[in-house]
């Protein structure tokens, strides 16, 4: 059985956003009230970039950055990879092991409608590993 975005999703409808003028330190303050690794950075409905506790490392407080009075939009990634529901954690997993990435914003039609981070591919694959193990193991004894 491949499990697939859409499935990852139903447990995870929320989508947290930031514009791309707000202030890094309410985009943290966002992150650390949702207990999340990164924010889309959207104008709209259209993605401009995503903003992750890495961009905030590395290019914002390490260089200088004040969170009170930087905008997202100054230390975001702007290249943001995105993927569509219907793609199967496998790909998820090659995709953020290729690239290099944690998070996954997912489109469907053009419409960002969630993302998934690594935190949630691993589960998954581990769920179904679980199940697997469950059924031969029933197999096995029955």
């Amino acid at each position: 059985m491949t499990t697939t975005v859409r499935q990852i999703l139903r447990s995870k409808p929320d989508v947290y956003a930031v514009a791309p003028e707000e202030t890094v330190y309410n985009a943290l303050r966002l992150m650390a009230e949702k207990n999340i690794g990164a924010v889309l950075v959207l104008d709209g409905q259209e993605i401009k970039g995503i903003f992750s506790e890495r961009d905030y490392a590395r290019r914002g407080i390490l260089q200088g950055h004040a969170s009170h009075e930087t905008a997202v939009r100054q230390v975001m990634t702007p290249e943001v990879i995105c993927i569509d529901l219907s793609a199967s954690v496998e790909t998820c997993m090659a995709l953020m092991t290729e690239k290099r990435i944690r998070h996954l914003p997912v489109v469907d039609g053009g419409t960002v409608v969630g993302v998934v981070s690594i935190g949630d591919i691993v589960r998954s694959v581990v769920d179904d590993q679980q199940f697997t193990i469950r059924s031969l193991v029933s197999y096995v004894t029955s």
